[in-house]
């Protein structure tokens, strides 16, 4: 009977120790709302965090809001007081998972995988899929992906003003090279 607990205790210890979780906090998160013949609607955030389990294929992404840079001032300033009320909703994140994830099946070679879940902006939440691709190197697994959100889906109003000069559909990227923990 000892034999089987001490057994157990080391299969469970084991298969924990297999299941590695992998982070980051410097992250790449860009988006792109911009319309032909006016300027530039683009911002990037270069610390956005990130945490996927190995085992399960869950995967978690956080990123302030206040972190997104912009080449015009006024233009970030806007973004952050009027558009998503950056002291209101400091941050945006995503939880979810890698559909049928094996962390043994990554190579250097990029994978294409589905990742589902919630994003969370501006106090909504919306389920996203996002086509993304995956791959490792060096103990390092790299996601790498984008996706369309539309700023009315999460409550974000655009001024009549500027509407013309704002795309309806958001272009998100992100990169993500996520190290053992």
């Amino acid at each position: 009977m000892k034999k089987r607990i001490v057994l157990l205790f080391l299969f469970i210890g084991i298969f924990h120790v297999s299941a590695q979780k992998y982070a980051t906090k410097t992250g790449n998160l860009k988006f792109e709302a911009s319309v032909e013949s006016f300027e530039e609607v683009a911002a990037e955030n270069k610390n956005t965090s990130a945490i996927l389990d190995s085992g399960t294929g869950d995967i978690a992404v956080l990123t302030l809001m206040k972190g997104f840079r912009f080449k015009v001032t006024l233009m970030e300033e806007h973004f952050n007081e009027n558009y998503v009320e950056s002291d209101k909703f400091p941050k945006a994140s995503f939880k979810g998972k890698i559909e049928d994830f094996d962390v043994s099946k990554l190579s250097t070679a990029a994978k294409t995988v589905k990742i589902s879940g919630d994003l969370t902006l501006h106090g909504r939440i919306k389920k996203v899929t996002v086509n993304a691709k995956i791959s490792n190197a060096d103990d390092k697994i790299t996601v790498i992906g984008n996706f369309e959100v539309k700023a009315e889906d999460f409550n974000i109003e655009i001024p009549k003003l500027v509407s013309k000069k704002v795309a309806d559909k958001v272009k998100v990227s992100f990169n993500l090279p996520l190290t053992k923990m």
